[in-house]
């Protein structure tokens, strides 16, 4: 029993000795640049495609109006 007293000691401090490794650094949000140009590259194509449908609505509207007045209505 005395030998295992100075075996446990040294298994104990051995293990204190270790220290767990730090968790890993949560993720970064990105730069406030980098969230801007990714917005840009977004609302782009759709601003095109709203601004593409006015001019639809807009000829399609024309055209009914057009096709009215020739038919007398």
């Amino acid at each position: 029993m005395s030998t295992m007293v100075p075996g446990a000691l040294l298994l104990a401090l051995a293990c204190a000795g270790c220290t767990r490794p730090p968790p890993p650094p949560p993720d970064q949000p990105p730069e406030p640049q980098a969230r801007t140009q990714l917005q840009h590259a977004i609302r782009t194509p759709i601003e095109r495609a709203k601004a593409a449908e006015r001019i639809v609505q807009d000829a399609a509207q024309t055209q009914t109006v057009a096709i009215g007045a020739a038919a007398g209505t």
